[in-house]
């Protein structure tokens, strides 16, 4: 049946590769008309293709912007008609990427890397074995789809892969007249030729610091994929345009795809914060509350659970802190400190709302009556209580924005990925991303031979075997490679090498750029590299070495690169199965690149993890009842067969588990998009006219003597300061309340499990209930905005500027002061712009939302 469905699925895989083989013929047609071409001509040809496409792209973002208004149709629309735009131009766009490609950097694509790159452009994933030239490949789409001018991306796992591939292929780019940017956890680079660093690495001299936006602005741009989440996320907490990074997703290749899209899916990213000063505050506003009077100074809601300050109150608070006005934009973090301790004292009482245990606040819940040990009050309320009743402040991080690359990756228009094992995650990319695996043929076939698995009765009996063989390896001078699960276990094993006297190196993924040299030189004669599975990964392996950069040395190269051809290549040892067979995959490629002979062989024991979940027991007696010596294994291809089917059964419960997880995300993943296009309208707006249909969605909530109220205020007063009182108000609206609404649904996620055990289902139980609470997060922006906007009176002031206080709080009368300033006027702030050394402009300083106006 195995080979029934192998055999139709292969030829489902064949027939998808051969459709491509009429578009490569029209390709090698192109090659001689352009080989006869200048460089001058190369390049001019590709700057008429771009103006070509850019104009027709044009008009496409015009009609489809008109035509679809629901961001996910737009989106699916916009992919299909660029798709059929840039169907046009393949052959053209191809066939010059290869000429620039043989002219800058002497590598001519294959005609199978060409179906590669096509399979990439039609946004599927290019299952390409180690050493085929995937880098290469990327280059290809690349090209074509950044004739848009959108921009592309190409995601690797690391930063020196992204400066190495940039810097690599970008001559090619350079010859054709397109841009290559870089972007890094601490660097941002674009590539310019005529700029040179000291870098050892030919590939990296060239590529220049530049401001982050302006990589991001290249047509073409090669970056991690924590970085780009880091900055999508950075790019919705933005106070002003000028501050936004990113242009808007348009095509992304990820490198390494399994490693991103599966094995890392659901590692979120978080930017967190906390004040180092909030225990402080909590415990000086425990003081200052309790000389607080009930009525007088506030009034309490019982059945809101809500506490509103009088004017009396208020200007008692800002005697006892010593503060000339609460509301004041500098003081916004006041108002919280004092509506959590006021929470505090009169709401939530002792030994019914929480106990005090062990020196911490503990829960109580409300209908069990028991208390809820581990459970923390969010908003500061917690640490309020604990000041309240003198025990240990304790300091709570607090999520600002935060999504899976799961989610994140999911918001290109376009995605495709590369490679060296998908087909056994095939159905996972196709369930979870909607994208096909295409396996695409070797540029020649592999010889590598894989052997059968021997499986002995212990781990130190196995480690001893292995270091066996390789000191027998070791001396014929073929090169070895040795895959282990973890560090501990290279360095368990590095220890028994030691014992040999086996010289070798060895390599646990703590420095990428290190390894990346390190495991570029495993191929050299008589070498032994131990490293753990994923070490290096992106790095080709040469045998006899990388070769050199002078022709000296190149002619020895190649007499080595001959001797470990005639030794059988690359010697590729597994120190144990991991529970994907991916990765055991990933490790046997690391051989036979290009047609190279090569060998591998799995050594097992029976405490080896997987072998303990899945019956090694069974088989360490047995082999004790038949009295196997330690230093001797077994090898039958019926176990080898259940190790497979065992790693098959632990894949299909780990994508369940990631599947029924990805359908919580997603709840997350819908609010966070709609709340990230509200702010970015907000954010985008440049003047009252664009806050026009914003406005009329406020105005609409007020009443007609609210309403009235708020068209007096603003009367007389310019556009452009009622614009960005507008603009501040919602801003802030937004991201506190944003905040506190990841809380709670974060609170819900924790608690909605028990829920099953009354028969209903937590998913749906989850949907609803966080639908209910973004329908009170909107509901609750929109009542904020229009409380602030009821309470802000803003004047005129010629004399004296002053900063812009807005409030949070609910009963409370502000005073918006403001000179008539232009737009590039210094801001009255005089916050200075660290780039520059000068005070911000005002569009720039993000008024009372930039984190200096709240410092």
């Amino acid at each position: 049946m195995i080979k029934i469905l192998s055999k139709f699925f292969g030829d489902l895989n064949t027939k998808e590769v051969n459709k491509y083989s009429g578009k490569v013929e029209q390709i090698n047609a192109e090659e001689a008309g352009l080989e006869k071409l200048t460089d001058k001509q190369l390049t001019e040809k590709s700057n008429n293709l771009k103006q070509k496409v850019r104009a027709e792209v044009e008009q496409i973002i015009q009609k489809t912007t008109d035509r679809a208004a629901d961001p996910e149709d737009l989106k699916k629309l916009r992919k299909k008609l660029l798709n059929e735009l840039l169907e046009n131009f393949i052959v053209e766009a191809f066939a010059l990427v290869r000429e620039a490609s043989k002219r800058s950097i002497g590598l001519r694509h294959f005609d199978v890397q060409l179906i590669g790159g096509m399979v990439l452009h039609d946004g599927k994933i290019a299952e390409m074995q180690t050493g085929e030239g995937k880098t290469l490949v990327a280059s290809l789409p690349l090209y074509l789809n950044a004739l848009t001018g959108l921009g592309v991306h190409l995601v690797t796992v690391n930063d020196y892969l992204a400066r190495r591939d940039a810097g690599w292929m970008a001559p090619i780019f350079h010859l054709l007249g397109l841009e290559v940017g870089v972007i890094g956890p601490q660097f941002s680079l674009l590539y310019d030729p005529k700029f040179s660093s000291d870098e050892e690495d030919e590939r990296l001299k060239n590529l220049k610091p530049v401001d982050r936006k302006l990589a991001y602005q290249a047509d073409i741009t090669y970056c991690t994929n924590n970085e780009l989440g880091f900055d999508y996320l950075r790019d919705n907490m933005a106070n002003s345009v000028e501050q936004l990074v990113q242009k808007e997703l348009h095509f992304a290749i990820v490198d390494e795809v399994d490693s991103i899209l599966i094995d890392e899916a659901r590692t979120p990213l978080i930017i967190s914060s906390f004040s180092s000063e909030a225990a402080e505050a909590y415990v000086r506003f425990a003081k200052i509350v309790p000389k607080l009077k009930n009525e007088e100074d506030f009034k309490v809601d019982e059945k809101a659970r809500s506490i509103s300050l009088t004017d009396a109150g208020i200007a008692k608070l800002e005697s006892l802190i010593g503060v000339d006005n609460l509301y004041s934009t500098q003081n916004t973090n006041l108002v919280h400190y004092v509506d959590t301790a006021l929470k505090a004292f009169v709401l939530y009482k002792k030994n019914k709302d929480y106990v005090v245990k062990d020196g911490e606040v503990v829960i109580v819940d409300e209908f069990t009556g028991r208390m809820l040990a581990g459970r923390r009050y969010s908003e500061g309320l917690h640490q309020a209580l604990e000041a309240k009743e003198g025990v240990n402040v304790q300091q709570e991080s607090i999520t600002l924005a935060t999504i899976t690359f799961q989610n994140y990756f999911r918001l290109y228009t376009k995605l495709s990925g590369m490679t060296g094992t998908a087909v056994t995650e095939a159905e996972e990319f196709s369930k979870i991303y909607h994208l096909e695996v295409v396996s695409i043929p070797t540029n020649r076939q592999s010889a590598r031979r894989d052997l059968q698995d021997l499986i002995y009765k212990n781990e130190d009996a196995k480690f001893k075997a292995i270091a066996e063989k390789i000191s027998e390896l070791q001396q014929l001078g073929q090169p070895v490679l040795v895959g282990t699960v973890s560090i501990a276990k290279s360095e368990k094993l590095s220890k028994f090498l030691k014992a040999k006297n086996i010289k070798h190196s060895v390599l646990n993924a703590k420095q990428h750029q290190k390894e990346g040299l390190v495991v570029a030189q495993a191929g050299k004669i008589g070498s032994v590299t131990v490293a753990t599975n994923m070490a290096g990964r992106g790095v080709d392996i040469v045998l006899g070495g990388a070769p050199p950069s002078t022709k000296t040395d190149l002619k020895d190269w190649e007499k080595e690169h001959q001797k470990v051809l005639e030794l059988g290549g690359l010697y590729v040892i597994g120190t144990e199965r991991h529970e994907s067979r991916r990765i055991d995959n990933q490790l046997r490629g690391r051989s036979g690149r290009q047609g190279d002979p090569g060998v591998s062989q799995f050594y097992i024991s029976t405490d080896d993890d997987l072998m303990r979940i899945f019956g090694g027991d069974r088989m360490k007696n047995l082999m004790e009842r038949l009295n196997v010596p330690d230093d001797v294994s077994i090898n039958n291809p019926l176990l080898s067969r259940a190790i497979e089917q065992a790693q098959s059964r632990v894949e299909g419960h780990n994508f369940d588990i990631r599947k029924q997880l990805v359908e919580y995300d997603d709840v997350t993943n819908k609010q966070r998009s709609a709340i990230y296009r509200r702010r970015q309208q907000v954010l985008s707006s440049r003047s009252l006219s664009d806050f026009k249909l914003l406005l009329s969605e406020i105005e609409s909530l007020f009443n007609d003597e609210q309403l009235a109220e708020f068209k007096k205020r603003i009367k007389g007063v310019p556009e452009e300061i009622v614009h960005d009182v507008l603009k501040a108000v919602s801003l802030r609206s937004i991201d506190v309340l944003w905040v506190e609404h990841l809380k709670n649904l974060e609170n819900l996620r924790e608690s909605i499990g028990l829920r099953g055990y009354s028969q209903k289902d937590p998913i749906v139980e989850y949907k609803q209930e966080a639908y209910r609470l973004y329908s009170e997060l909107e509901q609750t922006i929109n009542e904020q905005i229009i409380d602030m906007l009821l309470r802000v009176e803003i004047k005129l002031e010629h004399d004296q500027p002053q900063k812009q206080p807005v409030s949070t709080n609910k009963d409370e009368s502000v005073q918006l002061s403001a000179q008539k300033i232009g737009r590039n006027d210094p801001c009255p702030c005089g916050a200075i712009d660290p780039k520059t050394g000068k005070v911000y402009k005002y569009k720039k300083c993000g008024l009372i939302n930039a984190p200096h106006h709240q410092s």
